[in-house]
């Protein structure tokens, strides 16, 4: 049986709901615009950066940690917020053959996920909805998997309390949102996201590439700084620190890697800076979400560019 039978859910049920926020439906738009840009994130030298960066966050660097979580039988796992299913692909690989998967999206991304498991021969089914209007009994997931999505959506707090109680018992929820940066990047990233809101896609793309071509001269230059002392005016730490790096936590957001192309990085800075909805928060605050939601927290991998959460349904 397929997720959907298994949840009892009607395959050609109504999909996106257009009752949703104009944010919600801006979100639709650019992520269905991002990840029909397959070129922009298939490549080994894109997906090796990637799926280790997950498996360093969600397992501590050991993806034997993934199928302790998924032992006991058949599980079905819902990726909530799937866009292309890149992320999912990456980080369960083939236990995706042994399971039953669930893409939810509220972009057509869903459409590109879907051919990309078809490609790799892994079976799973895709719905295009809303995250807070799932047709998910509550109860009936063993794993909810959500990568960098919860921040895109109206309410942070919100959407992880709704979806934890589509948890079974035991079950556990992973998730990644974005952390709060020091002052003057908080302000420079809002300050460009609302410089290119009334922007077609095409056009926020085009825009954003000066700002991609900077952080690849800043990186080229491998040219180390030292800041010689905390500057908390600014949440500024002293220490030596290479300029690309200063520029990218504490001026603007121009991430570079000399093992990625130019659009690669693009694809990178457009994901930050066009949803409308990119809420940020504390360590602190996620916990306090969790606690209310009653998941327990088993991991928590605390970086300076976000939260990574395992945790537990009780």
């Amino acid at each position: 049986m397929s997720a959907l039978e298994r949840l009892g859910i009607d395959r050609h049920r109504a999909l996106f709901d257009e009752d949703c926020s104009p944010e919600q439906r801006q979100t639709a738009d650019c992520f269905a615009f991002k990840w029909s840009k397959r070129d922009t994130y298939e490549s080994e030298s894109m997906k090796n950066l990637s799926k280790n960066w997950l498996i360093d966050r969600y397992c501590g660097g050991d993806i034997d940690k993934l199928t302790e979580w998924l032992e006991g039988g058949r599980k079905i796992i819902l990726d909530a917020g799937c866009g292309s299913g890149y992320s999912a692909m990456l980080f369960f690989g083939d236990h995706l053959k042994r399971h039953d998967y669930l893409g939810v999206d509220i972009s057509s991304a869903v459409n590109v996920a879907q051919c990309r498991f078809e490609e790799m021969g892994y079976p799973g089914d895709f719905m295009q909805m809303n995250l807070m209007d799932l047709p998910v009994p509550d109860g009936s997931l063993d794993l909810i998997f959500s990568e960098g999505v919860l921040h895109h959506t109206d309410s942070v707090e919100g959407s992880l309390k709704y979806l934890a109680k589509k948890l079974k018992d035991g079950g556990r929820f992973l998730f990644y949102v974005y952390a709060k940066k020091s002052i003057v990047r908080e302000f420079t990233d809002d300050l460009i996201r609302k410089r290119i809101q009334n922007l077609s896609d095409e056009q926020a793309w085009q825009a954003l590439m000066p700002l991609t071509k900077l952080g690849r001269v800043l990186g080229d230059m491998e040219v180390e700084i030292e800041v010689p002392e905390d500057i908390p005016l600014l949440d500024i730490e002293e220490g030596k620190i290479d300029l690309q790096r200063f520029f990218y936590w504490h001026i603007c957001k121009l991430f570079y890697s000399q093992d990625l192309t130019l659009e690669e990085m693009n694809h990178i800075n457009f994901d930050w800076f066009r949803p409308l909805h990119c809420h940020r928060h504390t360590p602190e605050e996620i916990k306090l979400f969790c606690a209310e939601a009653e998941l327990t927290i088993e991991h928590m991998d605390v970086q300076k560019a976000g939260v990574t959460v395992v945790a537990l349904k009780e």
